[in-house]
């Protein structure tokens, strides 16, 4: 071959490495950290019920170090949000709950639930990323376990309660929900047998206007369906990080779950035997510090804005 056809080739070959380089380069050092806040209006609350602001965080998989990210949540605070739904994987590390003290220690006496993530059992593991292509990820032969008590005794002591295959019922501002969580999916630590007996314990009331609502880290199909079975209006989950990494305009190349990829982040409806229910994924505020890039897909917090349903139109 001619030495011209070999310069083009070679400089062809640099150029492709630049751009590879500086793409890597953008979604490790930049978009990672561009935390942006969603917001959306659901109508999903009873006719003349009182507007509740609830804000979504899931998957923060926070380190010790990890200051901007804990700086940036906690000032979410001034949000003043009436309810707080965590679904998981809040550690990142075995250090981390330093960062969650740091970052949600503004919202003690704001209630709240959760959930938790496997990452909230167990510490991340270096994991060849083309692996998610041939299907939902799997837990390490040897984990780290960590401090999941310690975890749950600090949210606890913000005022959250532990949805982990249970049930709990509050009144905010007027309007009655009952919360039905399970605990993770994605390691099949979920239990929905145990999760609808703790709905059918809690109290009736005579008022009928009572909002149900679904809270899973990870939005696998059958626990979706299982929420909509149990009459939720309103489901929020995780763990998907939005695919983390996604082309633009085409989005998400992997769900790490079984839900369809067009659902992967923000609001959809979720249809299931001819009924249906508002489906937040929240697309997370983390990634494992092994694989620290997010391209075409921001970390992010949502704040929901509950309004009585015909009020607003949203159109998923």
């Amino acid at each position: 071959m001619a030495r011209g056809p070999l310069r083009t080739l070679g400089a062809a070959a640099l150029a492709v490495g630049a751009v590879g380089a500086a793409t890597l380069a953008y979604a490790s050092l930049i978009e990672r950290k561009q935390f942006t806040l969603r917001r959306f209006t659901v109508p999903v609350l009873p006719a003349g019920a009182e507007p509740i602001r609830v804000l979504h965080i899931s998957d923060l998989h926070m380190a010790a170090w990890q200051r901007e990210k804990q700086v940036w949540v906690s000032q979410l605070a001034r949000l003043k949000p009436d309810l707080i739904v965590d679904t998981g994987d809040n550690l990142g590390h075995e250090d981390g709950l330093i960062g969650i003290r740091a970052a949600l220690e503004p919202f003690r006496g704001v209630p709240g639930v959760y959930v938790w993530g496997s990452n909230d059992y167990f510490g991340p593991r270096p994991r060849n990323p083309l692996k998610y292509f041939t299907g939902p990820s799997r837990l390490h032969h040897k984990p780290t376990e960590l401090d999941l008590g310690a975890l749950k005794t600090y949210l606890d002591g913000l005022g959250f309660t532990d949805l982990n295959n249970s049930a709990t019922a509050l009144e905010i501002k007027g309007t009655r929900f009952e919360f039905v969580g399970v605990d993770d999916p994605h390691r099949r630590f979920d239990d929905l047998d145990k999760a609808t007996d703790a709905v059918a314990k809690l109290p009736t009331v005579e008022r009928p206007a009572v909002v149900r609502v679904g809270v899973a880290h990870a939005p696998y199909q059958r626990v979706l369906n299982a929420f909509v079975d149990q009459g939720a209006r309103l489901i929020f989950a995780g763990h998907t990080h939005g695919g983390q990494v996604c082309v633009p305009v085409y989005g998400a190349l992997v769900t790490n779950c079984d839900i369809p990829r067009k659902q992967v982040k923000g609001l959809s409806m979720w249809r299931h035997r001819l009924r249906s229910a508002y489906l937040h994924v929240s697309a997370g505020l983390g990634t494992s510090i092994y694989a620290p890039v997010r391209f075409a897909c921001r970390p992010e917090a949502t704040l929901l804005t509950l309004v009585p349903q015909g009020q607003a139109s949203v159109r998923p």
